[in-house]
């Protein structure tokens, strides 16, 4: 291809370029323009300790969203659980691929399950959401805070020095992305272990202002995935309603199953020692529909407690 070149935003690491390259050759093939992509450092690539007190999810986003309003990138790519769900005047979600696997995936030494660690096991994840269902299926287990890349975090692992966990939890679209699913020693079943809201789906942002008739929109319209957009509107306007977070304990799972959208939620205590779940559907599900199915669990969590037992007004 030749002419036009639309400009990528993506943090540096190994899994966002990995992510942001798949991303933007697909619009490229669809639209019929070249790309580039242009490395952003964000505040949550500088800042250090846990994710849950550095601002959560608005610390990846910031600089990739104002490079995007500033006009130096025409797109961004964003990992749709790292993206806060308040819009952004100026900018809009153009495309949502397809879903990788929304599954939490465990990475564990010997090759071991969850329910195969030994007791007092310590297992590593950042996510607050993980610790409270691990601490719930595992009160056992000495839950560990790590951050860093996934390859820092799988190293952890290995046997001998560094290694100082027996396992870590991850999310399984990463490590596919990544080809690490050999890493993955169990794919934890929504049912016992909810992900967070939109893991595993990819957002694209464009300038509201872009124009519709150019090669960059009409390959943004290609790859959008209407049911991607349904599952993933679901969730997150779980958590919108519930006005939470990354550094909310709650999980979302959506999903269609023979034409209806089906919703599963959990809340749960920080400790693990309280959980709260709720599934419902949604039949011929249309945007506005998963939004209002989102919002009508939301509402039946508040109703029974949510924001106490998860501490969201804290």
């Amino acid at each position: 291809m030749s002419g036009p070149v639309f400009r990528v935003g993506t943090r540096g690491s190994q899994l966002a370029m990995t992510q942001s390259r798949w991303a933007a050759e697909a619009v490229s093939r669809a639209g019929g323009i070249d790309h580039e992509l242009v490395t952003v450092r964000t505040e949550g690539d500088v800042l250090t300790g846990p994710l849950s007190q550095m601002g959560g999810t608005g610390v990846f986003a910031t600089a990739l969203r104002s490079q995007v309003l500033d006009g130096a990138v025409d797109l961004a790519v964003h990992s749709l659980k790292d993206l806060p769900t308040a819009a952004v005047t100026g900018l809009t979600i153009a495309a949502l691929p397809q879903r990788e696997d929304p599954r939490d995936a465990l990475c564990a030494r010997d090759g071991l399950t969850l329910d195969e660690l030994p007791e007092g096991a310590a297992v590593g994840t950042g996510s607050p959401r993980r610790v409270a269902q691990l601490r719930a299926l595992r009160p056992d287990l000495r839950i560990v805070d790590i951050r860093g890349n996934v390859g820092t975090r799988l190293n952890r692992v290995a046997p001998g020095d560094p290694g100082d966990l027996d396992a870590v939890v991850l999310a399984a679209s990463g490590l596919k992305r990544l080809g690490l699913e050999g890493r993955i020693t169990e794919y934890l079943d929504p049912h016992r272990m909810l992900p967070a809201p939109g893991q595993g789906a990819l957002a694209l942002e464009v300038s509201a202002e872009l124009t519709a008739d150019s090669g960059l929109a009409t390959g943004l319209a290609a790859v959008d995935h209407l049911p991607t957009r349904l599952a993933v509107t679901a969730e997150r306007s779980v958590l919108a309603r519930l006005e939470a977070g990354c550094a909310a304990p709650v999980g979302t799972f959506a999903r269609l199953v023979d034409g209806d959208l089906e919703l599963d939620v959990v809340v749960a205590n920080p400790d693990g020692s309280e959980v709260m779940r709720r599934t419902e559907s949604a039949r011929e599900p249309s945007v506005e529909a998963a939004r209002a199915l989102g919002q009508r669990v939301a509402d039946d969590l508040l109703a029974h407690g949510a924001d106490r037992l998860a501490r969201l007004s804290l």
